[in-house]
């Protein structure tokens, strides 16, 4: 009983329903983004190393440049209209649906392979701000670090079963990296089935402003983007830390869209290629459980700087690996290292996540995980373009020293955060929402 993530929560059905999204949608985040589709892409659909890695950092930047425009109309939208669960559920079809279309690509086919992931991608990104926005509603401020984590980890698990099934195909029908197509539809089906459950069981709260249908939705979502930038001195700790975020992000979603590249420029191919990611999982799925563990006793705060660190350390280890020439390259140095990655990759997200929530008033949290939503994307915008191009024109070593400088930049803009204000000040924004619609 101890081990039940779910015991003692007031709606466990609910919060096992919303974590079941973040377990299906780690099919995409996981073989199409990091793992399978950027190798197969390079290799296979592009067929030139240097040209493969530049436009795969073009495209996922691209792409989640058009999320980052999206993403403050597209929350504002949902909280006005109460629609989240049913642009949730809709994006999470779409995108499951063009991830099996993947599977048709070949070799040359580059310009169908940019739209079909641009599109795939736009619509899981924006999927994952609207699943972010129910957590103030499925937690109270005392459980919301213990729910994200659970959530968080649920993830894990989808991945650690996604990369059992992934190394097993591999091994029993040797599949090289131009028959991998399958797989890509195995990330699409895996999506599909896990969007059931909370589609039946995720509940919305009603829309705070009934009005909003009548005055029409551009009109509604810029109303609330001009009065959240209005209001902005009231949740000035927020703003601090979509700031600090958004520096650390940039490492963060730097080795989402690339980890998947470089081991594979270390050498490691076929299965070694899964297994190391397998490793990296495991690793991250358990900092996610044990952030789950103490969160809310030491505050996010604290759990983001003990993450970051682990961050900085990990960099600065891959830094000095790609100076040693490759024949001379310790690998175990590198699976220490990738545990390392994969420990602050599990931990840092649950934290950060669930530091918004802590930030967000119920009555804007669609909006407002949309501008954290929109600060992670812009983030992998500019740091996917910068670490790509760098690694693809420059060197590796630079590319590595730029990465490591993400969350030491990030860490010390954190230091200015205070938490506590910052969740007075959802609390208050609450309390003068309650009386204004009383």
């Amino acid at each position: 009983m101890k081990l039940n993530p779910f015991r003692g929560l007031d709606n466990p059905k609910e919060v096992f329903a919303w974590g079941l999204y973040d377990l299906a949608n780690q099919s995409f985040t996981l073989l199409i983004i990091t793992l399978l589709f950027p190798i197969y892409f390079r290799e296979i659909i592009v067929g030139d190393e240097q040209r493969g890695t530049a436009l795969w950092s073009a495209i996922g930047s691209g792409s989640l440049l058009l999320v980052v425009l999206a993403s403050p109309v597209l929350g504002a939208t949902a909280d006005g209209f109460g629609i989240k669960k049913k642009m949730l559920i809709g994006t999470g079809l779409a995108c499951a649906v063009l991830t099996c279309t993947l599977a048709l690509l070949g070799p040359g086919m580059v310009l169908p392979a940019i739209v079909l992931f641009v599109s795939a991608n736009f619509l899981y990104q924006i999927g994952e701000n609207f699943l972010a926005s129910f957590l103030p509603e499925i937690s109270t401020p005392r459980n919301v670090g213990r729910i994200s984590a659970t959530g968080w980890t649920m993830g894990y698990v989808g991945a650690l079963l996604l990369l059992i099934i992934t190394a097993a195909a591999m091994l029993a029908f040797k599949l090289g990296v131009e028959r991998w197509r399958p797989l890509f539809v195995l990330a699409g089906v895996w999506f599909l089935a896990g969007i059931i459950p909370p589609a039946i069981v995720l509940r919305e709260a009603p829309p705070h402003d009934p009005e909003a249908r009548s005055r029409g939705v551009v009109r509604v979502a810029f109303e609330r983007i001009a009065q959240t930038v209005r209001h902005a001195a009231r949740f000035r700790q927020l703003i601090r830390f979509l700031v600090a975020f958004f520096v650390y992000a940039l490492g963060i979603q730097t080795i989402v869209y690339f980890a998947g590249m470089i081991a594979r420029d270390f050498g490691f191919t076929q299965t070694r290629l899964v297994l190391f990611v397998l490793q990296l999982t495991i690793t991250a799925g358990l900092a996610s459980a044990w952030t789950a563990k103490f969160q809310d006793r030491i505050g996010a705060k604290r759990t983001i700087i003990i993450y970051l660190s682990v961050w900085i350390a990990s960099a600065a280890g891959l830094t000095i690996l790609t100076m040693i020439p490759a024949a001379s390259r310790p690998e175990s140095l590198f699976w220490i290292v990738g545990n390392g990655i994969g420990f602050a990759l599990g931990g840092a997200g649950a934290a950060s996540r669930a530091m918004v929530g802590r930030f967000t008033p119920k009555h804007k949290t669609a909006e407002f995980f949309g501008l954290w939503g929109m600060s992670y994307k812009f983030a992998g915008v500019v740091g996917v373009a910068v670490f790509g191009q760098a690694r693809a024109w420059i060197s590796d070593t630079v590319s590595m020293l730029i990465f490591t400088g993400f969350f030491l930049v990030g860490l010390i803009l954190l230091l200015r955060v205070n938490e506590i204000a910052g969740v007075r000040a959802a609390m208050r924004a609450e309390r003068d929402a309650g009386r204004r619609s009383g």
